[in-house]
């Protein structure tokens, strides 16, 4: 998430708070099936119906993002101390050819991290901020091009391109790949739009994906899509957006880190420890929320 996205949700965050605070405390009435009936200040009944199938949909969003352990994992920190940085499987990395960072926003110490320990090229990606970042030792290239499910412009001018063409520009269409991406929202259209065959070259995946309830099916479709070709070895919730309304999510930005089948071996028995150890907040100054409990 970008720190200026980043600081405009913190405030728009308590505002939400103590509205839903109120709203809670204005609720009496029950529906015929125990759900309440959430008023609001200008005495306007909520549809509960509509309330719970919202609910359910986020359960279900919620229940297939839950990571499994893998026997072969050792998760590594790649990146800033808080916002910026992710976790990896440190030791599955060995055949990665080229890395990818989508959405930098000026600052990429996650793919800087990458290129430099791995001593590959990062390919870095963002039309909105055309800063190219410093990493002194590693081995960037920027790129002021945005991720999309196929190639356009923008009536500004902004050139946008999919994972495939992108991939095979850069001549790395047969290497093993490792790939970030935090744009904001348009990850969900760009990897709906990508052919399997693609995602296959990619060793590890790393999201921030950004939503939980505006369009639900669409985000079912992605994750389905992703597991497919992926196990999901971690999930974080982005302190950046906290929220308590939706449940069971207590954020509504995540970030998500897949490992490709070919390399993940599963332990059936075992349970992914949330939150990890490694993990930090993205914004250290207020309290993280990886959990709803958290948030009351």
């Amino acid at each position: 998430m970008s720190r200026v996205v980043g600081l405009v949700a913190v405030g728009f965050m308590v505002a939400v708070s103590a509205a839903g605070a109120w709203v809670a405390r204005s609720a009496s009435a029950e529906g015929p099936l125990g759900v309440p009936v959430v008023r609001s200040g200008a005495a306007k009944d909520v549809n509960y119906r509509e309330l719970l199938r919202g609910r359910q949909a986020r359960e279900t969003l919620f229940a297939e993002l839950q990571p499994v352990k893998l026997r072969n994992c050792e998760l590594a920190r790649f990146g800033e101390n808080n916002d910026g940085g992710y976790l990896v499987c440190g030791n599955l990395l060995k055949d990665v050819g080229s890395a990818y960072s989508y959405g930098i926003s000026g600052y990429d110490g996650w793919g800087c991290d990458i290129s430099t320990r791995l001593a590959v090229p990062v390919h870095q990606y963002d039309c909105f901020n055309t800063t190219a970042p410093s990493c002194p030792g590693g081995r960037p290239v920027f790129h002021a091009e945005c991720i999309a499910g196929e190639r356009s412009v923008d009536a500004d001018g902004r050139l946008f391109d999919s994972l495939q063409s992108q991939f095979g520009k850069n001549g790395d269409a047969e290497k093993h790949l490792v790939v970030k991406m935090d744009v904001e929202g348009a990850e969900w259209d760009s990897i709906l739009r990508t052919p399997d065959e693609v995602l296959a070259r990619i060793d590890q995946l790393v999201f921030e994906f950004h939503g939980v309830a505006r369009d639900t099916a669409r985000y079912l479709e992605v994750v389905a899509k992703l597991k497919r070709t992926f196990e999901i070895v971690h999930l974080h919730f982005n302190n950046y957006s906290c929220t308590a309304k939706g449940a069971p999510f207590p954020a509504w930005a995540y970030e998500v880190t897949l490992v490709n089948k070919r390399l993940a071996e599963v332990d059936p028995a075992g349970k992914a420890a949330l939150p990890n150890a490694l993990d930090a907040p993205n914004l250290p100054v207020i309290p993280d929320c990886q959990s709803l409990v958290l948030l009351h």
